[in-house]
Protein backbone atom coordinates (compact mmCIF):
# COMPACT_ATOMS: atom_id res chain seq x y z
CA UNK A 1 0.00 0.00 0.00
CA UNK A 2 1.20 3.47 -0.83
CA UNK A 3 1.94 6.38 1.49
CA UNK A 4 0.31 9.77 1.17
CA UNK A 5 2.97 12.48 1.53
CA UNK A 6 1.85 16.00 2.46
CA UNK A 7 4.58 18.07 0.83
CA UNK A 8 5.07 21.73 1.73
CA UNK A 9 6.17 23.88 -1.19
CA UNK A 10 7.57 27.44 -1.36
CA UNK A 11 5.27 30.37 -0.64
CA UNK A 12 7.51 32.60 -2.74
CA UNK A 13 11.22 31.97 -2.72
CA UNK A 14 11.96 28.69 -4.51
CA UNK A 15 15.10 28.20 -2.42
CA UNK A 16 12.85 27.36 0.54
CA UNK A 17 11.96 23.91 -0.80
CA UNK A 18 13.73 21.15 1.09
CA UNK A 19 15.90 18.40 -0.42
CA UNK A 20 13.49 15.87 1.08
CA UNK A 21 10.51 17.53 -0.61
CA UNK A 22 12.31 17.37 -3.96
CA UNK A 23 13.16 13.71 -3.47
CA UNK A 24 9.58 12.80 -2.55
CA UNK A 25 8.16 14.74 -5.50
CA UNK A 26 10.58 12.89 -7.75
CA UNK A 27 9.88 9.40 -6.39
CA UNK A 28 6.09 9.33 -5.95
CA UNK A 29 3.90 7.97 -8.73
CA UNK A 30 1.50 10.92 -8.72
CA UNK A 31 1.28 14.49 -7.41
CA UNK A 32 -2.21 15.67 -6.47
CA UNK A 33 -2.01 19.43 -6.89
CA UNK A 34 -4.39 22.24 -5.97
CA UNK A 35 -3.22 24.20 -9.01
CA UNK A 36 -1.57 22.02 -11.65
CA UNK A 37 -0.32 25.04 -13.58
CA UNK A 38 1.51 26.40 -10.56
CA UNK A 39 2.87 23.01 -9.55
CA UNK A 40 3.98 22.23 -13.11
CA UNK A 41 6.11 25.40 -13.04
CA UNK A 42 7.66 24.27 -9.75
CA UNK A 43 8.40 20.75 -11.02
CA UNK A 44 9.83 22.08 -14.28
CA UNK A 45 12.13 24.46 -12.41
CA UNK A 46 13.66 21.50 -10.60
CA UNK A 47 13.56 19.21 -13.67
CA UNK A 48 10.95 16.89 -12.19
CA UNK A 49 8.51 15.08 -14.46
CA UNK A 50 6.12 13.31 -12.07
CA UNK A 51 2.54 12.99 -13.37
CA UNK A 52 0.05 15.54 -12.00
CA UNK A 53 -3.65 15.42 -11.23
CA UNK A 54 -5.86 18.28 -10.13
CA UNK A 55 -7.15 18.12 -6.56
CA UNK A 56 -8.78 21.38 -5.48
CA UNK A 57 -11.73 22.79 -3.56
CA UNK A 58 -14.23 22.21 -6.36
CA UNK A 59 -13.37 18.58 -7.18
CA UNK A 60 -11.88 17.26 -3.94
CA UNK A 61 -14.79 14.93 -3.20
CA UNK A 62 -15.15 13.55 -6.70
CA UNK A 63 -11.39 12.95 -6.97
CA UNK A 64 -11.06 11.03 -3.73
CA UNK A 65 -11.65 7.64 -5.36
CA UNK A 66 -9.07 8.28 -8.07
CA UNK A 67 -6.39 9.36 -5.61
CA UNK A 68 -7.13 6.43 -3.31
CA UNK A 69 -6.88 4.12 -6.30
CA UNK A 70 -3.43 5.54 -7.07
CA UNK A 71 -2.45 5.10 -3.42
CA UNK A 72 -3.42 1.45 -3.59
CA UNK A 73 -0.66 0.99 -6.16
CA UNK A 74 2.09 3.40 -5.07
CA UNK A 75 2.99 6.54 -3.13
CA UNK A 76 1.21 9.83 -3.82
CA UNK A 77 2.14 13.40 -2.88
CA UNK A 78 -0.37 16.14 -2.07
CA UNK A 79 0.65 19.76 -2.62
CA UNK A 80 -1.17 23.08 -2.50
CA UNK A 81 -0.41 25.97 -4.81
CA UNK A 82 1.97 27.28 -2.11
CA UNK A 83 2.83 26.40 1.48
CA UNK A 84 1.65 23.47 3.55
CA UNK A 85 -1.22 21.40 2.07
CA UNK A 86 -4.29 20.92 4.20
CA UNK A 87 -3.80 24.25 5.99
CA UNK A 88 -6.61 26.36 4.53
CA UNK A 89 -6.21 24.32 1.37
CA UNK A 90 -7.84 21.06 0.24
CA UNK A 91 -6.46 18.04 2.05
CA UNK A 92 -8.46 17.24 5.17
CA UNK A 93 -10.92 14.96 3.39
CA UNK A 94 -8.14 13.15 1.53
CA UNK A 95 -6.14 12.64 4.71
CA UNK A 96 -9.19 11.19 6.47
CA UNK A 97 -10.00 8.93 3.55
CA UNK A 98 -6.39 7.71 3.25
CA UNK A 99 -6.21 6.93 6.95
CA UNK A 100 -9.56 5.17 6.78
CA UNK A 101 -8.27 3.00 3.94
CA UNK A 102 -5.25 2.00 6.01
CA UNK A 103 -2.60 4.13 4.27
CA UNK A 104 0.24 5.88 6.02
CA UNK A 105 0.06 9.69 5.93
CA UNK A 106 3.41 11.44 6.31
CA UNK A 107 4.11 15.19 6.45
CA UNK A 108 7.09 16.69 4.65
CA UNK A 109 7.34 19.98 6.58
CA UNK A 110 8.34 23.26 5.06
CA UNK A 111 7.03 26.75 4.28
CA UNK A 112 3.86 28.01 5.94
CA UNK A 113 2.74 31.63 5.69
CA UNK A 114 0.86 31.71 9.03
CA UNK A 115 3.84 30.34 10.96
CA UNK A 116 6.32 32.57 9.11
CA UNK A 117 4.20 35.62 9.91
CA UNK A 118 3.75 34.62 13.55
CA UNK A 119 7.42 34.10 14.35
CA UNK A 120 8.44 37.36 12.67
CA UNK A 121 5.64 39.46 14.15
CA UNK A 122 7.33 40.30 17.44
CA UNK A 123 4.25 39.06 19.31
CA UNK A 124 4.16 36.11 21.74
CA UNK A 125 4.41 32.71 20.06
CA UNK A 126 3.95 30.42 23.06
CA UNK A 127 0.18 30.35 22.53
CA UNK A 128 -1.63 31.25 19.34
CA UNK A 129 -5.02 30.70 17.72
CA UNK A 130 -5.19 30.22 13.97
CA UNK A 131 -8.42 31.60 12.51
CA UNK A 132 -7.89 30.80 8.84
CA UNK A 133 -9.45 33.31 6.45
CA UNK A 134 -11.56 36.03 8.02
CA UNK A 135 -15.21 36.02 7.04
CA UNK A 136 -16.01 37.97 3.88
CA UNK A 137 -19.15 39.72 5.09
CA UNK A 138 -18.75 42.47 7.66
CA UNK A 139 -21.34 41.22 10.14
CA UNK A 140 -19.98 37.67 10.07
CA UNK A 141 -16.41 38.95 10.37
CA UNK A 142 -17.24 41.07 13.41
CA UNK A 143 -18.96 38.08 15.00
CA UNK A 144 -15.91 35.94 14.26
CA UNK A 145 -13.64 38.50 15.92
CA UNK A 146 -15.97 38.88 18.91
CA UNK A 147 -15.76 35.13 19.44
CA UNK A 148 -12.00 35.32 20.02
CA UNK A 149 -11.83 38.70 21.74
CA UNK A 150 -11.22 37.23 25.20
CA UNK A 151 -8.54 34.73 24.14
CA UNK A 152 -5.19 35.42 25.82
CA UNK A 153 -3.36 34.03 22.81
CA UNK A 154 -1.90 35.64 19.72
CA UNK A 155 -4.39 35.57 16.84
CA UNK A 156 -3.34 34.64 13.31
CA UNK A 157 -5.62 35.11 10.31
CA UNK A 158 -5.47 35.32 6.53
CA UNK A 159 -7.09 38.07 4.49
CA UNK A 160 -7.42 39.12 0.87
CA UNK A 161 -5.82 42.47 0.02
CA UNK A 162 -9.05 44.02 -1.29
CA UNK A 163 -10.75 43.36 2.08
CA UNK A 164 -7.83 44.37 4.27
CA UNK A 165 -8.98 47.91 5.12
CA UNK A 166 -12.46 46.75 6.12
CA UNK A 167 -10.98 43.88 8.15
CA UNK A 168 -8.56 46.16 10.00
CA UNK A 169 -11.42 48.53 10.80
CA UNK A 170 -13.37 45.66 12.32
CA UNK A 171 -10.31 44.45 14.26
CA UNK A 172 -9.93 47.93 15.77
CA UNK A 173 -13.63 48.25 16.60
CA UNK A 174 -14.11 44.74 18.01
CA UNK A 175 -10.73 43.85 19.55
CA UNK A 176 -9.48 47.34 20.34
CA UNK A 177 -6.31 49.13 19.32
CA UNK A 178 -3.99 46.19 20.01
CA UNK A 179 -0.47 45.60 18.79
CA UNK A 180 -0.37 43.66 15.54
CA UNK A 181 1.64 42.84 12.45
CA UNK A 182 0.59 42.57 8.83
CA UNK A 183 2.85 40.28 6.79
CA UNK A 184 2.54 40.72 3.05
CA UNK A 185 4.19 38.82 0.18
CA UNK A 186 6.33 36.75 2.55
CA UNK A 187 9.64 35.48 1.08
CA UNK A 188 8.90 37.31 -2.19
CA UNK A 189 10.68 40.28 -3.74
CA UNK A 190 8.30 42.85 -2.19
CA UNK A 191 8.01 41.26 1.25
CA UNK A 192 6.67 43.65 3.88
CA UNK A 193 6.03 43.13 7.59
CA UNK A 194 4.37 46.14 9.18
CA UNK A 195 4.18 46.24 12.98
CA UNK A 196 2.32 48.62 15.27
CA UNK A 197 -1.06 49.42 16.72
CA UNK A 198 -4.09 48.50 14.63
CA UNK A 199 -4.80 52.18 14.00
CA UNK A 200 -1.23 52.75 12.77
CA UNK A 201 -1.34 49.79 10.42
CA UNK A 202 -4.76 50.85 9.12
CA UNK A 203 -3.50 54.39 8.46
CA UNK A 204 -0.52 52.99 6.52
CA UNK A 205 -2.67 50.89 4.21
CA UNK A 206 -5.12 53.73 3.71
CA UNK A 207 -2.20 55.59 2.15
CA UNK A 208 -0.62 52.59 0.42
CA UNK A 209 -3.01 50.15 -1.25
CA UNK A 210 -2.17 46.59 -0.14
CA UNK A 211 -1.22 43.97 -2.69
CA UNK A 212 -0.45 40.27 -2.57
CA UNK A 213 -1.05 37.61 0.05
CA UNK A 214 -1.72 39.01 3.54
CA UNK A 215 -1.42 37.43 6.98
CA UNK A 216 -2.60 39.23 10.12
CA UNK A 217 -1.01 38.60 13.52
CA UNK A 218 -2.89 40.26 16.39
CA UNK A 219 -2.01 40.45 20.07
CA UNK A 220 -4.22 38.41 22.35
CA UNK A 221 -6.40 39.84 25.10
CA UNK A 222 -4.45 41.25 28.05
CA UNK A 223 -4.58 39.24 31.29
CA UNK A 224 -7.63 40.01 33.34
CA UNK A 225 -6.94 42.50 36.13
CA UNK A 226 -8.23 41.01 39.39
CA UNK A 227 -10.85 43.07 41.20
CA UNK A 228 -9.34 44.80 44.20
CA UNK A 229 -10.38 43.35 47.57
CA UNK A 230 -11.12 45.88 50.32
CA UNK A 231 -10.76 45.06 54.00
CA UNK A 232 -14.44 44.29 54.40
CA UNK A 233 -14.35 41.67 51.67
CA UNK A 234 -11.15 40.09 53.00
CA UNK A 235 -12.57 39.98 56.54
CA UNK A 236 -15.86 38.40 55.44
CA UNK A 237 -14.17 35.77 53.27
CA UNK A 238 -11.63 34.65 55.85
CA UNK A 239 -14.20 34.61 58.66
CA UNK A 240 -16.58 32.55 56.51
CA UNK A 241 -13.84 29.98 55.90
CA UNK A 242 -13.03 29.77 59.61
CA UNK A 243 -16.71 29.40 60.44
CA UNK A 244 -16.87 26.55 57.89
CA UNK A 245 -14.18 24.67 59.81
CA UNK A 246 -10.88 25.77 58.26
CA UNK A 247 -8.06 26.71 60.57
CA UNK A 248 -7.20 30.40 60.70
CA UNK A 249 -3.78 29.64 59.23
CA UNK A 250 -5.15 27.76 56.22
CA UNK A 251 -7.97 30.24 55.64
CA UNK A 252 -5.53 33.15 55.77
CA UNK A 253 -3.21 31.48 53.26
CA UNK A 254 -6.02 30.81 50.80
CA UNK A 255 -7.57 34.26 51.03
CA UNK A 256 -4.15 35.91 50.79
CA UNK A 257 -3.52 34.03 47.54
CA UNK A 258 -6.87 35.04 46.05
CA UNK A 259 -6.91 38.66 47.23
CA UNK A 260 -3.28 39.71 46.92
CA UNK A 261 -3.16 40.77 50.56
CA UNK A 262 -0.29 39.58 52.76
CA UNK A 263 -0.85 36.39 54.72
CA UNK A 264 0.06 38.12 57.99
CA UNK A 265 -2.57 40.82 57.49
CA UNK A 266 -5.26 38.30 56.56
CA UNK A 267 -4.34 36.11 59.53
CA UNK A 268 -4.71 39.12 61.82
CA UNK A 269 -8.21 39.71 60.44
CA UNK A 270 -9.02 36.01 60.79
CA UNK A 271 -8.12 35.93 64.45
CA UNK A 272 -9.49 39.34 65.39
CA UNK A 273 -12.91 37.96 66.30
CA UNK A 274 -11.38 35.29 68.47
CA UNK A 275 -9.71 37.83 70.76
CA UNK A 276 -11.91 39.34 73.47
CA UNK A 277 -12.42 43.04 73.01
CA UNK A 278 -12.91 45.68 75.71
CA UNK A 279 -15.62 44.73 78.16
CA UNK A 280 -15.56 41.05 77.10
CA UNK A 281 -14.37 38.14 79.18
CA UNK A 282 -13.20 34.75 78.07
CA UNK A 283 -15.12 31.69 79.12
CA UNK A 284 -12.21 30.62 81.34
CA UNK A 285 -12.19 33.96 83.13
CA UNK A 286 -15.93 33.72 83.72
CA UNK A 287 -15.57 30.25 85.16
CA UNK A 288 -12.99 31.54 87.66
CA UNK A 289 -15.36 34.08 89.24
Amino acid sequence: MGTLFLVATPIGNLEDISPRALRVLREVSLVAAEDTRQTRKLLSHFDLHTPLTAYHEHNKLTRLAAVLSALARADVALVSDAGTPGLNDPGYELVRAALGAGHMVTPVPGPSAPIAALVSSGLPTDRFFYMGYLERRAAARRGQLAGVAALQATLVALEAPHRLLAALGDVRDVLGNRQMAVARELTKLHEEILRGRVSEVLEHFERHAPRGEVTLVIAGAPPAVPTAWDESRVRKEVQARVAAGETATHAAAEVAHESGWTRRTVYRLATAEARPGPGKRTAKAQEGR
